[in-house]
């Protein structure tokens, strides 16, 4: 695929949005109302954009991560842990008026997600002002991801200096409730990683996760607005995707469901990793759902052994 930019895998990417800790209640049995259910409960570190980056560092990417943490117990452990995964976080901010964020979820015994809360108050934080102290690292990166947990005026702060540097944008919607920040944007990104339900917010229009000619629709509907690469998630049903000249569905890898949370970031940075080594499209797509698989049978929101060989060995065909 002939791509507007010249990505440069040798430099890093730049990492911008949300770190925090997740807590995920994994119910045993039916998940009762009103009362107290048996359940597994555990944390471990997350938030899109440290996902992302640590996911690319496990794969070896260089990568910089811009986010914020509190002054807590909880920011310390994230950011050593972080660079003991191979991520530069000399970006991110400390800050003394918010705590480090935090992900609450409710997972079923079938491994869906039942309920999801999260407090990202921290990443107000991260304003215009800050992004310009560390404009710098735009003019060391090879591309740019942001997730819509960012302010309004951050995130189009952190477009205008990576239009002006002419970088690529990857970006991701979070969530249905913050989707609608990246409309305005759809144009100038090399790549957006909605699900399907982020994508009706996108698209304007009606998405079911089992109709692979919908979610096809929407993933050129997102091209035909200039993106070059769209990539929608359909869960258990996979992903499509689009560009100008190809488009395709990779369904998921039938696996028993020990987390949900992170596998959406695994397909991304690893698609990711996998542009900035020039593998094909169709291709890194697949390894994509083959990391986010692996993801889903692992206790956490990255998987700790991450590697192109070990993805390569378990390939989604």
């Amino acid at each position: 695929m002939e791509s507007l930019f010249k990505l440069k895998a040798d430099l890093p990417v730049l990492v911008i949005g949300a770190a925090g800790i997740d807590i995920i209640g994994l119910v045993k049995g039916e998940l009762q109302a009103r009362t107290s259910s048996p359940a597994t409960i555990r944390t471990s570190y997350g938030g899109v954009a440290r996902n992302v980056a640590e996911n690319l560092a496990r794969l070896g990417q260089p990568v910089n991560l811009v986010s914020v943490v509190g002054q807590d117990h909880n920011g310390d452990q994230l950011l050593e842990y972080a660079r003991q995964a191979g991520v530069n976080v000399d970006s991110v901010l400390s800050s003394a008026d918010f705590p480090t964020g935090t992900y609450l979820a409710v997972v079923n015994s079938d491994g869906e997600m039942q309920y999801g809360f999260d407090d990202m108050r921290a990443v107000s934080a991260l304003t215009p002002e800050y992004i310009n102290t560390i404009e710098y690292r735009f003019s060391q990166a090879s591309l740019v991801f942001v997730d819509a947990n960012l302010p309004k005026d951050t995130l189009r702060r952190v477009m205008s200096i990576a239009r002006r540097k002419q970088l690529p944008v990857v970006a991701d919607p979070t969530s249905q409730a913050l989707a609608e920040k990246l409309r305005r944007y759809i144009p100038r990104l090399l790549m957006v990683v909605p699900n399907y339900r982020e994508a009706e917010i996108l698209c304007d229009r009606h998405i079911s996760p089992t109709s692979r000619r919908e979610a096809l629709a929407a993933a050129k509907c997102l091209v035909a607005q200039g993106v070059e690469i769209a990539i929608i998630g359909l869960a258990a049903f996979g992903v499509c995707y689009a560009t100008s000249q190809t488009s395709g569905h990779v369904p998921a890898l039938r696996t028993a469901v020990v987390d949900p949370t992170g596998a959406g970031d695994a397909l991304t940075a690893t698609v990711l990793f996998g542009l900035l080594n020039d593998i094909p499209i169709d291709d890194a797509v697949r390894l994509g759902v083959t990391a986010a698989s692996l993801t889903l049978r692992h206790r956490g929101s990255v998987v700790p052994d991450l590697s192109l060989e070990n993805l390569y060995d378990q390939l989604v065909m």
